[in-house]
């Protein structure tokens, strides 16, 4: 997929493929998203011959996997001239905490030179840069600043003679080896201008690159040997797997303590709702307790007072040894509860006589005037009983809870 040439373009692109979901999404992480969509942004801004594509990439294990690159060119000043020099850069899946694969991308009329310091026959590149990336400092802007000086002191390119169109390595390599001074005239980017015999990349280039041959780390460009140290792959290899393992384990470990972590808010909030009920449920035993408190205090002033009683009224039964006179049984505490007394017996006696006339009346042994003078005078009488019982009851209960007050603070001490 090849985005657009423009800017804006290349930030719906970026935008688009970066927010896939589901067996299209790219394999990076969703925190590292948008860093990525500001490495490219940032590098094609400053470099607008780059562009920002996806494409397979073929581990050396045999994995395929979908990933950004930015395929393009990038300056080479070299003895006062600017060339262009064909690269490839690989965001790898671990990428930004990770440098990205770099691979400079020959066409059908460019070798790669060899041996060079910084890029193995394969096409990639290996600088202090990427062997220092730092995250989340380092970025692609800088890398291909440090690029470019490399690349101008020591080309990595040189054209094949135009004498033999198809060369094989075995060609051109003993050629390069063999005639220093052909290179410097001839082969190199050193020596020929934009209008040379032997063109290498000047700027601008009018035609597009063709397809890059380098769709894996491990692919070497067609023709060429493969040199790379059969150790060194293996050894690379296993680092990958060993940092793939610890990277599941890492996810693994994480999502458990997750889990872990949402059991325990769980627990916490459990505790808090038992918290707030054993709270409540304290709060109502205390004013139980405070209500059976009070209750104790009237049950013990009542038990106080019968205790007395049964004091006073055992010393009688002991005096009197059984005589005892029915009418004097009961004896009234003070004058209020005698006068009631007297007020409530007058009162239940004339009931009974307004009753007896009643029924002399119906049977008609007393006159019927007679009757209703009577009533009147016992009802007159009646009712001043009545009054004076309603304010002798009003007195004594005043009485008691003068007592109960009195007697209030020896129980509570």
């Amino acid at each position: 997929m090849v985005p657009p040439p423009n800017h804006q373009a290349t930030q719906q692109f970026l935008s688009s493929v970066l927010s896939q979901r589901g067996p299209s999404a790219l394999p990076y992480t969703e925190d590292t998203k948008w860093l990525i969509r500001q490495h490219l942004l940032s590098l094609i801004a400053a470099y607008p011959s780059l562009e920002s594509k996806t494409a397979t990439f073929t581990h050396n294990d045999g994995r395929s996997v979908n990933l950004l690159q930015a395929d393009g060119t990038i300056p080479m000043p070299f003895q006062g001239v600017t060339y262009n020099i064909p690269i490839i850069i690989w965001l790898m899946e671990s990428y930004p905490r990770h440098p990205p694969c770099v691979y400079v991308n020959p066409t059908r009329d460019m070798i790669i030179k060899r041996p060079h310091p910084y890029v193995n026959p394969s096409g990639l590149v290996s600088v202090p840069y990427l062997h220092n990336w730092i995250y989340p400092s380092s970025n692609l802007v800088d890398l291909v600043r440090e690029l470019s000086p490399i690349f101008g002191r020591d080309p990595p390119l040189y054209s094949q003679p135009c004498a033999n169109p198809n060369p094989s390595p075995s060609h051109s390599s003993p050629n390069y080896a063999a005639n220093p001074s052909n290179l410097s005239h001839s082969s190199s980017f050193a020596s020929v201008g934009p209008t040379g015999g032997h063109v290498g990349y000047p700027r601008p280039m009018n035609r597009p690159y063709p397809p890059s041959p380098y769709v894996g780390s491990s692919g070497g460009a067609p023709g060429r040997p493969q040199t790379e140290d059969a150790a060194e792959v293996y050894k690379r290899n296993a680092i990958n797997k060993i940092v793939e393992t610890v990277h599941g384990d890492i996810m693994q470990l994480r999502k458990a303590r997750e889990v872990e972590m949402e059991g325990l808010f769980s627990a916490q909030a459990a505790l808090r709702t038992r918290e707030e009920e054993i709270n409540k449920g304290l709060k109502e035993m205390q004013e139980e307790k405070e209500g059976l408190e009070a209750q104790l205090q009237v049950v013990l002033m009542n038990t106080d007072v019968l205790e007395a009683w049964v004091r006073e009224n055992d010393g009688k039964m002991k005096v009197n040894k059984g005589n005892l006179d029915v009418d004097s049984v009961l004896e009234c505490i003070d004058s209020l509860s005698k006068q009631m007394l007297d007020c409530t017996s007058t009162d239940l006696a004339i009931e009974d006589v307004v009753y007896s006339l009643d029924k002399a009346v119906q049977e008609g042994a007393v006159p019927f005037d007679q009757y209703l003078r009577n009533v009147r005078l016992l009802s007159r009488e009646q009712f001043f009983h009545r009054a004076t019982a309603a304010k002798v009851r009003a007195g004594q209960m005043q009485a008691q809870v003068a007592s109960m007050a009195a007697r209030a603070p020896h129980y509570a001490s």
